[in-house]
């Protein structure tokens, strides 16, 4: 998927890093606790916010389900309103589509508005091998980049960093980028935000191509929506002689009546506001008005693939809210940079390992990165039961099975390391099956109860070494029943 983040431990060991960083830590736990109260209050405002919630869902299944409908359908709106559309399978053909598109145009600079698209196939690193620069001008994005940093949030890329650190970042990266910060910059949000506001602002009025993403494609008229915060996107979108679009596929939906259902759901899911700053739509290129030249890439890149696992496929509802982030125990205290790809979290658990696969010793681990308490799919606006897929997706990675890969049917085989727990699982099947061998071995485990070690060994140490073993009962239910209970049914009976 991202050429950026090959090499990449599992997450265990990535996460046993992060974990011991006490700053890392303490910026993750301000950070997500406060966006999680601003979008608890912002939510509890909406009497209908579940009713949204079910139809955001719908919406995204019947589009899913006539995917291929909806977007022929984009592409003769968007063609039909001046601009082009370019399909592109994998990461490698997209970033060779946009190289070419900025190489036509005669320049080497380009401004990018956020987009994890072109984070997940690694578009930057591309066009850095090309001699073209891209500069990013979300602030959080800005900091990443100046930092030589990777995201670690899906709405606050640079949520691991702290004020003082912003600071610093910009008083000796800025000025190699272009315009320096000024001179006694403190960490005051206001300096910095208008140090940034400075450096970008040159860079707005000067380039000539501008790349984004987008939120949703509306099939209906070929429009393209991007919601943000600052307004830099307005620039990106409006300033440059050509832009050009790289979206993921899932994001077409229907209709604008659809649209307005996510317009509702997405800014108090994310940002906790009734409705974005910025919210800002093209359709096409219009004379004197905006680029002169649009280009839409539409990116499968996997999804396609996803699409075909009826499990699975649900997490190409999301609409990038990162809510699921906030309130995930183990995203808060491994932060994003664990998880090795451009989707961090409880989604990118998910999402990850089917668009890429559970090839690598990254991929494979990811599904195992939650504890499975459900929270991400409480507060998911549009219904992801991610635990649901987790389990789904470990079963993947511990038997293997048919997956769909570029379009052909492949049988995978069971990921390495996992014989143990295939044998236990086996073995648990087996006990289930038969009563009478369950009934034994609970009264065996319970008479041996004194000479239980309080941690496993062999491959079972890895679980012990962070849970208490749960002491096994005098008797089990099944014995206790009989002893309490039997008689009196007994007596009943006569």
């Amino acid at each position: 998927m991202s050429v950026t983040d090959l090499g990449m431990p599992a997450f265990p060991a990535a996460a046993a890093r992060s974990t011991r960083d006490t700053r890392l830590r303490a910026n993750l736990r301000y950070a997500t606790h406060t966006i999680r109260d601003k979008r608890a209050r912002a939510v509890g405002e909406l009497d209908d916010w579940a009713e949204l919630r079910a139809a955001g869902r719908a919406i995204k299944d019947r589009t899913l389900r006539h995917l291929d409908h909806y977007l022929e359908r984009l592409e003769e709106a968007v063609t039909a309103a001046g601009g082009q559309v370019h399909w592109a399978a994998d990461a490698a053909e997209a970033n060779r589509i946009v190289t070419r598109l900025v190489r036509a145009t005669g320049e080497r600079e380009v401004v990018k508005v956020k987009s994890m698209a072109t984070q997940e196939i690694g578009l930057n690193e591309a066009l850095e091998e090309a001699g073209i620069s891209a500069y990013e001008t979300d602030l959080a994005e800005l900091i990443v980049q100046l930092g030589k940093d990777r995201p670690s949030h899906i709405l606050v890329p640079a949520i691991h960093r702290n004020r003082s650190e912003i600071r610093d970042i910009f008083r000796s990266e800025m000025g190699s980028w272009g315009r320096p910060a000024p001179d006694g910059l403190s960490d005051r949000p206001t300096e910095l935000a208008e140090a940034a506001r400075l450096h970008l602002r040159e860079k707005f009025l000067r380039a000539k191509v501008g790349i984004s993403g987008a939120n949703f494609m509306v099939a209906e008229t070929g429009t393209l929506v991007v919601v943000e915060s600052e307004g830099n996107g307005r620039m990106c979108l409006t300033l440059p002689e050509t832009l050009i679009s790289v979206v993921g596929i899932e994001k077409v939906v229907p209709t604008w009546q659809d649209l307005e259902v996510f317009l509702q759901l997405l800014p108090r899911s994310s940002t906790a506001e009734r409705m974005n700053p910025y919210t800002s739509m093209w359709t096409g290129t219009t004379d004197g008005d905006g680029p002169r030249t649009f280009h839409l890439v539409l990116l499968d890149n996997g999804r396609t693939d996803t699409l075909a696992d009826t499990v699975g496929r649900q997490a190409l509802r999301c609409i990038r809210c990162s809510a699921c982030l906030n309130v995930c125990p183990v995203y808060e205290r491994a932060g994003g940079h664990a998880y090795g790809s451009a989707y961090p979290g409880p989604i990118g658990a998910i999402l990850t390992p089917q668009l890429r696969g559970t090839a690598s010793a990254l991929d494979a681990s990811l599904p195992y990165a939650s504890s499975l308490c459900g929270a991400c799919y409480e507060v998911c606006p549009v219904a992801i039961d991610i635990p649901e897929v987790l389990v789904h997706l470990r079963e993947r990675v511990v038997e293997g099975g048919k997956v769909t890969r570029r379009g052909v049917k492949t049988l995978i085989k069971p990921a390495k390391g996992h014989a143990a727990e295939r044998a236990a699982m086996r073995a648990a099947g087996f006990v289930f099956e038969r009563p009478g061998v369950l009934r034994a071995g609970q009264r065996l485990a319970a008479r041996t109860r004194k000479l239980h070690p309080r941690r496993l060994p062999g491959p079972g140490r890895a679980w012990s070494d962070t849970r208490d073993l749960p002491p096994v009962p005098a008797e089990s239910f099944r014995d206790w029943w009989q002893r309490t209970r039997g008689e009196e049914r007994g007596e009943n009976a006569k």
